[in-house]
């Protein structure tokens, strides 16, 4: 498909942060962008400001009378229900329809393309790697799966030397997509609504891996996470052990973290680590070899990681005071929330943690239902919202009490609550550091408890 002889593009879940750079894209590039989404939130906001028109309701009647001719093009997430009145009527009588997936291979098929995959760390080392790019003063435009701090959005447009994206596994997206140089920073099971076996997802990346095309041609391997790819075209990075590319010598001097990071060549040392955590030193490392491997100046790059803000609802802290912290982060899967966790025991040892989690999906939280047990009790005190469905109906039994019941908090710090209850409940427990943990709407919850830390312990 040709986008030039596209005039109107229509987006069906507009909010999302796929679905929002790519309209954010066409925008920017001079075409009329409407959307629809079911909810006005903080990110639809930023996009009406834009000039971006979003419309909140499922009804025919508002739809714009353009989004069936042949100069639209209609872009859907496979999130959308299939009984979606809007979405019925445009697979019935629009002329054009992608997916959000294919419409980013379509941008990108021509040109030069990283892409950035894996279950957990892919928006981390996608929006680093983006900043370096950006310091380094390379030609590029990025497509990411969170918001820069750095740039307050989810697109990047400053040139066309390199096109960096994610590659979202979720309904098999990544395949569209046939990149130069590729990363896969881990291989952890979740979507199990479209893989239920871990063998599946591994089958998925393999097939990904195989996309790789020249120039380039190269895919760049978490070791500690990857073992199924022995490709005489691949790359590895580690923070474990010595391969092309690793850190080390992680640790914290007044609050602060630093790391080594070793070359093919020679090794960089004290480098400042932005976000804290071992998880985020493998991603870091990622986004430094890949930087490495392009020859960006090594100079630029210390200079963009001492300048690197993080990412929105990434171990975003919103409130810090002598005694009191809030810190809120997207962690949706056990895995991320352990690690979460754990770099908030190792930068604030000794403190009370109260945890308020939102499970998201009820597939994820049905199969991983111990897990979360577990890695929620390395909480003091547990807050448990219920579980926000996305694109699912419910599943019978599937509920967070049944969660709670195995998590090993005592009864007396650990409940159940909805979303409106929870200033009410926070205010009447002991705890050092605030965490909201979750991928749903608990981001609704933000400015609410910023204004309450504020309001009592200034």
């Amino acid at each position: 498909m040709n986008f030039n002889y596209i005039k109107y593009f229509y987006f069906i879940g507009i909010g999302g942060i796929g679905m929002s750079s790519l309209a954010r894209y066409f925008h920017k590039t001079g075409k009329i962008v409407h959307g629809h989404d079911k909810n006005r939130t903080f990110l639809t906001k930023e996009l009406e400001k834009e000039g971006i028109l979003i419309n909140y309701y499922d009804c025919i009647e508002i739809l714009p009378e353009w989004v069936t001719s042949n100069k639209c093009l209609i872009i859907y997430t496979p999130a959308i229900p299939s009984n979606h009145k809007q979405w019925t009527f445009l697979k019935k009588h629009a002329k054009n329809i992608k997916k959000r997936s294919q419409t980013l291979a379509i941008i990108t098929e021509n040109e030069t393309c990283i892409a950035i995959g894996g279950t957990h760390g892919k928006t981390t080392t996608s929006i680093l790697l983006c900043h370096i790019l950006y310091v380094s003063g390379v030609s590029f435009t990025a497509f990411l799966g969170g918001i820069s701090e750095n740039y307050n959005s989810n697109i990047i447009l400053n040139g066309k030397k390199f096109f960096l994206v994610e590659a979202d596994e979720f309904d098999h997206s990544f395949l569209y997509l046939y990149p130069n140089i590729a990363c896969i920073t881990s291989l952890d099971q979740d979507h199990i609504d479209i893989y239920p076996k871990k063998e599946d997802l591994k089958k998925a990346y393999i097939n990904f891996s195989n996309k790789i095309k020249k120039p380039y041609k190269k895919i760049f391997l978490c070791k500690e996470d990857i073992d199924i790819f022995l490709k005489k075209n691949a790359i590895y990075y580690s923070i474990t052990e010595k391969e092309s590319y690793y850190s080390n010598h992680l640790h914290v001097e007044e609050n602060k973290w630093y790391f080594d990071f070793h070359t093919p060549k020679e090794i960089w040392k004290l480098l400042p680590l932005p976000i804290p955590g071992k998880h985020n030193l493998k991603n870091i490392t990622a986004a430094l070899a890949i930087s490495d491997y392009l020859k960006i100046d090594r100079k630029k790059i210390r200079k963009a990681l001492s300048s690197f803000r993080g990412i929105k609802r990434r171990y975003s802290i919103h409130y810090q005071s002598k005694n009191k912290i809030y810190i809120d982060d997207y962690a949706h899967h056990p895995t991320e929330i352990n690690a979460l966790i754990d770099t908030i025991r190792e930068s604030f040892p000794n403190k009370v943690i109260l945890g308020i989690f939102q499970p998201h999906l009820f597939s994820r939280t049905k199969f991983f239902e111990d897990y979360f047990a577990e890695s929620l009790g390395k909480l003091d005190i547990l807050i448990l919202l219920d579980i926000y469905p996305a694109r699912e109906f419910p599943i019978y039994g599937v509920n967070s009490e049944r969660i709670l019941e195995k998590v090993k908090i005592s009864y007396e710090h650990k409940e159940v609550s909805s979303i409106s209850k929870v200033l009410e409940k926070i205010g009447k427990k002991n705890f050092d550091i605030i965490l909201t943990i979750g991928a749903g709407n608990i981001d609704t919850l933000i400015f609410p408890i910023k204004e309450f830390m504020h309001k009592r312990y200034g």
